[in-house]
């Protein structure tokens, strides 16, 4: 069974005692440790010592922003997936809009990012979504479709099952535009169909999709309530523990 997840990307913000005091507040604000699967993916600085403050064996865990396709070599400012996990990191954020659009990266360049990220036992999270330009063309699915095909679809089914998907439509990120539950809901379906077609029913079944176009502590429950949205990538509201807590507790 696929289970609820909300990833907080705090992207190139704040300092690392800004970042100590806000894991340390949206812990004590999640003690229960009840609701979805959280991660929490600060900058590289900040994961060791984020990660110290994070309970054991819970529901909070860590993630990191982005990895490099080589597991080692001289690659002057990257970090190696194998380096994440050293300092605790479960999860990887990969194929983020923002990498995608600033730093060039390509279905091809994902795909071996995607696997070295599974060789060091991370957890991907692997993103797509389409330009207002794409939507209004009324290309949506076939980008979409295309960007699962050429940088995720080549996975096994093994290494397919620990890969969660993040449909970010790029037009309702950093805008203060939000597609709405009835359009986020048919790209999750869409997403979920093509991931049948491409292994099997129950992978797709299994599969967790996550929605990461500007939800905050307002419509995070609507979008919760969709069939196929089973969580947030979540990106200015994460860096409020008030505000984040409070999409943790949509479900």
């Amino acid at each position: 069974m696929r289970q609820n997840l909300v990833a907080g990307n705090w992207k190139m913000n704040l300092t690392y005692q800004e970042g100590l005091a806000l894991v340390e507040e949206i812990v004590r604000l999640n003690a229960a440790g009840t609701g979805p699967e959280v991660v929490v993916c600060p900058p590289f600085p900040f994961l060791a010592g984020v990660g110290e403050k994070l309970p054991q064996g819970g529901k909070l865990h860590l993630g990191a922003q982005n990895c490099h396709q080589k597991e080692s070599g001289a690659f002057t400012g990257e970090v190696a997936a194998k380096m994440l996990a050293s300092v605790g990191c479960e999860y990887v954020i990969l194929g983020h809009s923002e990498r995608r659009q600033y730093f060039g990266e390509t279905d091809e360049l994902l795909s071996q990012k995607l696997k070295a990220a599974l060789a060091a036992g991370l957890k991907p999270i692997f993103c797509v979504g389409e330009s207002l330009d794409t939507r209004e063309a009324d290309e949506t699915f076939d980008f979409i479709g295309q960007q699962l095909a050429a940088g995720l679809f080549h996975l096994s089914n093994e290494e397919f099952a620990q890969v969660t998907v993040a449909y970010e439509p790029i037009w309702a990120i950093g805008t203060g535009r939000t597609a709405t539950s009835a359009q986020a809901q048919e790209v999750h379906a869409f997403i979920r169909e093509q991931i049948a077609r491409a292994y099997d029913a129950q992978a797709a079944l299994d599969t967790t999709i996550l929605y990461g176009g500007s939800a905050n502590a307002q419509n995070a429950r609507e979008l919760f309530s969709q069939p196929d949205v089973d969580g947030g990538l979540i990106g200015g509201a994460s860096l409020k523990a008030a505000d984040f807590t409070t999409i943790i507790q949509s479900f």
